[in-house]
């Protein structure tokens, strides 16, 4: 199955949020000598692409942010290495912490990628229908790096665009999920719902729709969460009936897929790193960002997720590897959906550097229609759909049957089918369990909700930002 390549990023870092992320890349083009021809155009667009497996967006400062402030993630591997990593779990970072600025930049740096293209790309004499397609997967792209901003950090400036100043005012956390909503929307109208081969990857009118849901669940706008979904429900998606096929190189782009990361070992590429900072400790990979106890308690009995979530050290896996790590002092637990079957890597790049990152899946998709009917007192379809994600599981049908019940059996369903892929933490802060789920790991209510703008980020804003309450 032919992937998109991406390509190294193209574009001059020179308009970015603050000037401590105006950094000259090498091999980096200067905007202003580029967006001349439609290729231009499509090269600048899919280099967008490439910010979504980079270090920042899919490996320790992604980790650092989503995964190990959550009680389904610890920091793994041994206790010696990386203890700096600590400091996520028991929630004593700080606003000079590298992660949480790595993570900041990340984000910047694709959206100053994306709005690059939504100010050039429209200049370019180029054929029109893929010019206006072009601009949609920018803005949806650029919909989810401001998702990923506003629930880390709240709110953040605005940047619609190229902008001449960039030392403003953040916006609210209304405004930016308003602008969030408005790129989603338009994208929608414009993006296919499929693409042929040489395009596969590229962000479609079902991902769109998928990460608006997502979004309104967020805002609590349950009448249009639960009508988006439904658009998604309509697209011909369906779940894998094989649960370990979907995080398989073999299920990648498959009937589940709505919206997800391409990688692959392409030198000079390297892939991403997602799947090697997790992976077996000194066997496939660093060992990083593994299952906690909390994690392998919340499945049920007979719930087959676990067992193909969880990977341990000296099982065969389905696909006949035997997990045997290297390190005798790591942890003995890892995180399965991120694990390449051995005879599949590709030895001119790290391991795994072939594993797509799964963002949004149509499972998400039942459960946040499910949530979302249940808010709306329509019990009888949060059943089903919630029914429908645990008969895959080999789990009978739930037994919950008031809106309080099943507002729980939801919240946990995300929980294990959803573990260890980054929605954790944020959902304990959206529904309000954080602060009774993460209290005895330090968290603090009115602060630990979201991290902190990092140090120089306050700094370079001439004293244009404010911090985070508690920071």
């Amino acid at each position: 199955m032919k992937k998109i390549f991406l390509s190294i990023a193209l574009l001059s870092l020179a308009a970015s949020c603050n000037d401590y992320l105006d950094i000259k890349q090498e091999g980096y083009t200067e905007a202003a000598s580029f967006f001349k021809t439609q290729e231009d155009a499509i090269q600048a667009t899919s280099a967008i692409y490439s910010f979504l497996r980079s270090w920042e967006n899919s490996a320790f400062p992604y980790q650092f942010v989503f995964g190990v402030p959550a009680d389904d993630v610890v920091k793994g591997s041994n206790p010696g290495d990386a203890s700096f990593i600590n400091v996520y779990d028991n929630f004593t970072y700080t606003v000079s912490d590298e992660g949480i600025r790595g993570y900041w930049i990340g984000q910047w740096q694709g959206l100053n990628s994306c709005n690059q293209v939504i100010t050039n790309v429209p200049k370019i004499d180029m054929d029109s229908a893929l010019k206006t397609r072009l601009v949609a997967e920018a803005k949806m792209l650029r919909a989810y790096l401001y998702f990923n901003l506003v629930r880390i950090y709240g709110g953040v400036p605005i940047f619609d665009g190229l902008q001449s100043n960039y030392k403003v005012p953040r916006n609210s956390v209304e405004e930016v999920y308003n602008f969030i909503i408005s790129d989603l929307t338009s994208a929608a109208e414009i993006l296919p719902q499929t693409y042929p081969a040489s395009d596969l990857g590229r962000v479609t009118k079902g991902a769109a729709l998928g990460l608006l849901a997502k979004v309104y669940l967020y805002k609590k706008d349950w009448q249009k969460a639960y009508d988006t979904s439904n658009q998604v429900m309509a697209m011909g998606y369906d779940l894998d009936p094989d649960f370990n096929h979907v995080f398989r190189p073999s299920g990648e782009f498959g009937k589940e897929s709505v919206f997800e990361v391409n990688c692959d070992c392409i030198p000079p590429l390297k892939g991403s790193q997602y799947a090697e900072v997790q992976g077996v400790r000194d066997q496939f990979g660093w060992g990083f960002f593994t299952p906690s106890n909390s994690l392998e308690n919340a499945f049920e009995p007979g719930d087959i997720r676990k067992e193909l979530t969880i990977l341990r050290n000296g099982e065969t896996t389905p696909e006949g590897d035997l997990i045997a790590m290297g390190d005798a002092q790591s942890v003995t637990t890892y995180n399965q959906k991120v694990y390449v079957p051995k005879a599949l890597n590709k030895s001119a790049c790290g391991y795994g550097s072939i594993q797509n990152i799964r963002i949004l899946r149509f499972a998400e998709i039942l459960l946040i229609n499910a949530e979302a009917a249940n808010e709306l007192g329509n019990t009888s379809v949060a059943t089903t759909n919630l029914n429908r994600v645990r008969t895959r599981a080999k789990l009978a049908g739930t037994t919950a049957s008031t809106q309080i019940a099943l507002r729980a059996a939801i919240w946990n369903e995300r929980r294990v089918e959803l573990a260890m892929e980054g929605d954790r933490f944020v959902d304990l802060v959206r529904t309000g369990q954080a602060a009774t789920v993460l209290a005895p790991y330090g968290f603090k209510t009115g602060k630990n909700e979201l991290f902190p703008i990092p140090f120089d980020a306050i700094t370079e804003s001439a004293g244009v930002f404010t911090q985070n309450p508690g920071y």
